[in-house]
């Protein structure tokens, strides 16, 4: 088996990234695009660390099951199939999935440490940064938690200001200067994403 294409997605909380995957992979199947995200890699929410005011700091590099995830990346790598239960981020009312990801000659993986873990980030053949001003992250965060994922809004705000932030400012735009591909997503990403929707066609 030939080595698949590796793509590295990722950019701040809001900057689009599920958006702009779902729309990339829109026409493509599970034979051409395989897509892992670290959303479902996250360590258990009694297991993740609790700051000062004892809200759980989700947004830190070993919130995520690392090990894990790089692993089975390198399953798919070598054309196994890999099955996970989807995380639903304790939301109550969300029922899990059985997840299963199968092996194709592209293969996009997403989240906020990409870039940040350094055995992947040296994986990937392809790295793009999504890019979008604060503010704007901020109303799109809120819309999808609230919405998705059933959190107050005083929570969100709360993790937002001391965990979100803080974490994309130390681990994930530090490493926009490693990425192959900046797409900017302040009013819409059409443009950047015809471009390498274009590229990853021409991959499968």
């Amino acid at each position: 088996m030939q080595k698949p294409f590796l793509i590295g997605i990722t950019g701040g909380s809001g900057s689009g990234k599920t958006t702009f995957i779902r729309q990339l992979r829109d026409g493509l199947n599970d034979d051409q695009v395989c897509y892992l995200s670290m959303d479902d890699y996250y360590v258990p929410r009694e297991q993740q660390k609790v700051d000062d005011e004892g809200v759980h700091n989700f947004d830190r590099p070993k919130s995520i099951y690392r090990d894990e995830f790089v692993r089975d990346l390198k399953k798919l790598c070598k054309g196994k199939t890999v099955t996970r239960q989807e995380y639903v981020f304790n939301n109550e009312l969300a029922e899990p999935r059985m997840l299963v990801f199968k092996p194709a000659p592209v293969i996009i993986v997403e989240g906020l440490f990409v870039f940040h873990y350094k055995e992947l980030r040296k994986m990937l053949d392809l790295r793009i940064f999504l890019h979008a001003k604060d503010n704007l992250k901020v109303v799109r965060r809120i819309k999808r938690d609230r919405v998705e994922r059933n959190y107050p809004l005083e929570d969100v705000l709360y993790r937002y200001e001391h965990h979100v932030l803080p974490a994309f400012e130390k681990y994930v735009e530090p490493y926009k200067e490693k990425a192959d591909i900046i797409v900017n997503n302040n009013t819409d990403f059409n443009m950047g994403l015809q471009v390498v929707r274009a590229f990853v066609e021409g991959k499968v």
